[in-house]
């Protein structure tokens, strides 16, 4: 996360660290992806690519610091991966994937999963937060402790002008930053959420997943977020 703070422990208890096993190093932290019920996480498809075999996954719940877990963290195995049929790697388009645990994790102060976005989708009137563990800077270190900032909705129209995406930005994305850059989600963050407070319900609601930008943080070019409501009956 660029442009943002250390979170608290427990504030975001649905984010998931999504880690793959490399022959040398163990389980490293690749994504973020997001707690949605008991087995299932979502998260980006382009953090799968060639990393199909759902073996070489864990889920990491209810972390804080990435080399020290701490006790209410939760680690469990994933059963299956299902990348949404359309996602092209090229366009990054439907950039959506769900990891299916093998097994229910426990919910806990520092577990629980993010309502889905009521239908029809709302950006208006709500405080919307990142989080993650990615890189701090556009070229920098990922972080080991858990960041978060609060971002803007940008409109689509801002956001696909002609010194800025060039329309690349569809219906089934969101934009969210700062008008001037400086927050923004980055390497390390994909897959986690983009989360907002919904004043009816009084609960976060996930918006979005985050997917990809131009560099980190720039102006111009905040990051893009897939948007969630659009694939409640694909999920």
């Amino acid at each position: 996360i660029v442009g943002g703070h250390d979170a608290q422990v427990g504030t975001w208890p649905w984010l998931v660290s999504l880690q793959n096993r490399k022959p040398w190093a163990g389980f490293v932290h690749i994504c973020g992806g997001v707690l949605i019920n008991k087995d299932s996480v979502l998260t980006a498809a382009h953090c799968v690519m060639e990393r199909k075999s759902q073996y070489t996954w864990r889920a990491v719940f209810g972390t804080y610091n990435l080399l020290k877990p701490g006790k209410h963290a939760v680690k469990i195995n994933i059963k299956s991966i299902t990348v949404h049929p359309q996602f092209k790697k090229e366009s990054l388009e439907n950039d959506i994937a769900l990891f299916g645990l093998v097994s229910k994790v426990h919910y806990s102060n520092f577990i629980q999963p993010i309502c889905l976005p009521p239908l029809p989708d709302s950006d208006n009137g709500t405080k919307c937060f990142i989080s993650g563990w990615g890189r701090t800077a556009e070229k920098g270190h990922t972080s080991v402790v858990l960041k978060e900032a609060q971002v803007e909705i940008i409109p689509a129209s801002t956001c696909n002008s002609s010194e800025a995406y060039r329309g690349l930005v569809n219906d089934n994305m969101i934009c969210a930053g700062s008008p001037s850059g400086g927050t923004d989600s980055c390497q390390g963050d994909s897959g986690g959420p983009l989360a907002c407070s919904n004043l009816t319900t009084n609960r976060y609601h996930l918006l979005g997943i985050a997917s990809f930008g131009v560099g980190c943080g720039r102006e111009k070019f905040p990051g893009i977020y897939v948007r969630v409501a659009r694939y409640s009956t694909w999920i």
